[in-house]
């Protein structure tokens, strides 16, 4: 995909491109196990199991096969009230077949000891699967001793507890920590990052970003419609490069030229290029017309305009020179790519 997209708009549209073309990197299929302890975090648990599904979404093969384990029952009551069917109990679980042994806590969790559960993670560890634990599911880890000499992220009502508990176990301010072969978060909200960690070690930092994208674009106050995450997140972005990238977001149908946009942001054109380069990997026409073939890709995605009204709407003169832009950057024609993503709609 690379060849294609230079910009950091690569990541927002990694998951579009033909399959041929991506990373086509062999992966081993990881298995990953969430054990669901009664009144578990909801948002704890779909946030990191979203970054997975959307992982195996964004590549032709499935990189990550997820498992739900109940202690006991067939389902698991949320902290929401909505019971969740389990695929198999603890007991069954055979950590020999796991890559990831994952324990969902949150705030109605007691942290309590479970001979069966030492047990089970003991054996885990064994076997050299990683674990983990979302919210306070690391107590389970630290209880069982296998977070002696560890660093670990757990929710600041529970650090003083423990730390009088488990001095062996250095707890962290951080919201979400990987080290080595433990993973952990603090609460509900930064399961996500914790897991798009995980993505990142296994797959790189461009396909983590790639997710990112996907899952974080509302983190924003103000959701921008075309927003590069990693650069409209950044406070330190200057007020130069901000004035261009907000005039060439407003100006998709009838594009500046460059040399409009470096005197309306009070720059030089080369000092435009040297800031486009430096923060979006690429060029500031480069750039343009990335973000504008974005926004052509997410109209064939979202309406029933015309191809012909697609090229008016993202600024270019004919229908063949979009054909021709489009198919360079996806090695897809607009048709064809319109007509396979109506296909893959239930």
């Amino acid at each position: 995909m690379g060849s294609h997209f230079e910009s950091l708009l690569k990541n927002k549209n990694m998951a579009y491109i033909e399959p041929d073309l991506r990373d086509s990197t062999s992966a081993q299929v990881k298995r990953v196990a969430f054990v669901l302890v009664e009144h578990f975090s909801m948002m704890a648990f779909t946030g990191a199991v979203d970054a997975l599904v959307t992982a195996n979404l964004m590549r032709p093969a499935t990189l990550y096969e997820v498992l739900v384990v109940g202690i006991e029952g067939e389902t698991v009551l949320s902290d929401l009230g909505i019971e969740i069917p389990v695929d198999c109990q603890l007991s069954q679980l055979d950590e020999r077949q796991l890559d990831i042994l994952i324990l969902c806590g949150g705030y109605r969790v007691q942290p309590r000891t479970n001979p069966a559960m030492r047990a089970k993670l003991k054996a885990a560890n064994g076997a050299g699967v990683m674990l983990g634990g979302l919210w306070n599911g690391a107590y389970f880890l630290a209880e069982a001793g296998l977070l002696d000499g560890y660093e670990c992220a757990y929710h600041p009502d529970g650090r003083a507890m423990m730390s009088e508990d488990f001095p062996k176990v250095s707890i962290s301010n951080h919201s979400h920590v990987l080290d080595r072969d433990r993973i952990s978060c603090a609460g509900a909200s930064s399961s996500l990052d914790m897991m798009l960690a995980v993505v990142r070690a296994d797959c790189g930092k461009p396909f983590a970003n790639a997710i990112e994208e996907v899952l974080s674009c509302d983190k924003m106050i103000d959701v921008i419609d075309v927003s590069v995450v990693s650069v409209d997140r950044n406070p330190t972005l200057p007020q130069p490069l901000k004035t261009a990238l907000e005039l060439m977001r407003h100006n998709i149908d009838e594009p500046l030229s460059i040399i409009e946009v470096a005197h309306c942001a009070g720059i030089s054109r080369r000092q435009l290029e040297r800031l486009f380069c430096h923060h979006l990997d690429a060029s500031p026409s480069r750039y343009y017309l990335e973000l504008r073939l974005t926004y052509a890709r997410q109209l064939l995605q979202q309406t029933n305009k015309s191809i012909a009204d697609v090229a008016v709407a993202t600024g270019f003169v004919s229908i063949s020179h979009f054909r021709r832009c489009f198919h360079q950057l996806f090695d897809i024609s607009p048709g064809r790519f319109r007509k396979g993503f109506l296909q893959q709609m239930p």
